[in-house]
């Protein structure tokens, strides 16, 4: 046979859950996205087309709703294990499988107390919006031994208006760009973040607190950097969760570049000191980078890159 059959996996991709939690009239919201995807002893459903071994995708995508019915939604992140540990032990023909999920997140809506006379003040606990600040990542991967957990967000917006530099950089005769000794500094992070845990021995993380003391820590050093480049501030938001953080031993960013341009006044007489710009979307600087815990090897797979 001239050719092989190399790496190869399948699942059901983007498996929208919703999971409403009845707490008397307090209402909780889990708004998932899942993906799943499987691999082990699928030669021969390649080669011959025997589905032997072949748990039907239409499968594991009941599988997610019952899951949210049986085993609740706790968190992203647990309920991937959940679901991994179930697809690797119930198949004797799977033995590897990755959850990925993306987190919708909602808040109450707060009325007016001349609102909430009429609707009744018990209403207020199970009417939301939806939350834009960033899109919450999970990705579990489980083989019967290990696991790997990696978490993030995506498209999480901030703005530094002043406190950034740019000057002193390389030069060429293509060079056009004029230094700046205060400008805007802003950008939409995409981050994952790796965690130390991988046994069922170990004790496992708080998942929710972890994500939310990550987030404070990588927000913190954003607006606390006086900053010379976007690679020095994300190096300092990475290196503030590392050693904040004991549980996580890499991390990993995709920043792109939000320019912001002053706008020409002089041709209306006026005078542009740093007030007016113009917020250009493309084309865009990208700084990427991966800060890793000092003797941790880095993990994240390549196909983990596409934040």
């Amino acid at each position: 046979m001239p050719t092989i059959l190399g790496q190869n996996q399948y699942g059901k991709a983007e498996n929208r859950v919703v999971k409403i939690t009845r707490d008397g009239d307090t209402h909780h919201i889990k708004d998932l996205n899942v993906s799943v995807a499987l691999s082990g002893d699928m030669d021969d459903v390649h080669y011959s087309g025997s589905n032997a071994n072949v748990l039907p995708t239409d499968t594991t995508k009941n599988t997610v709703y019952a899951f949210a019915k049986e085993h609740g939604i706790e968190s992203a992140e647990q309920f991937g294990i959940h679901l991994a540990r179930h697809f690797v032990t119930s198949q004797e023909g799977i033995h590897r499988a990755r959850i990925r999920i993306e987190e919708y997140a909602w808040e109450r809506i707060a009325t007016s107390d001349a609102s909430s006379r009429f609707i009744g003040a018990d209403d207020v606990q199970h009417s939301f919006v939806r939350k834009g600040q960033e899109l919450r990542t999970a990705e579990i991967t489980y083989d019967g031994e290990n696991w790997q957990v990696i978490s993030g967000l995506k498209d999480l917006k901030v703005m530094n208006s002043t406190n950034s530099e740019f000057w002193g950089y390389a030069k060429d005769k293509y060079t056009t760009l004029k230094e700046a000794y205060d400008r805007i500094l802003a950008t939409a992070v995409s981050s994952q973040w790796r965690y130390s845990w991988s046994s069922d021995a170990e004790r496992m993380p708080n998942w929710d607190r972890s994500y939310e003391q990550s987030k404070k820590h990588m927000l913190q050093a954003f607006a606390e950097t006086y900053s010379l480049s976007l690679q020095q501030t994300m190096y300092q938001m990475g290196a503030r969760i590392i050693n904040s953080r004991s549980e996580i031993d890499e991390i990993r960013f995709s920043l792109p570049n939000s320019h912001h341009f002053l706008v020409d006044l002089e041709p209306f007489g006026l005078k542009n000191d740093n007030e007016v710009y113009f917020a250009a979307d493309r084309p865009y600087g990208l700084i990427e980078a991966t800060i890793l815990r000092d003797g941790a090897d880095p993990r994240i797979p390549v196909d983990m890159t596409n934040l």
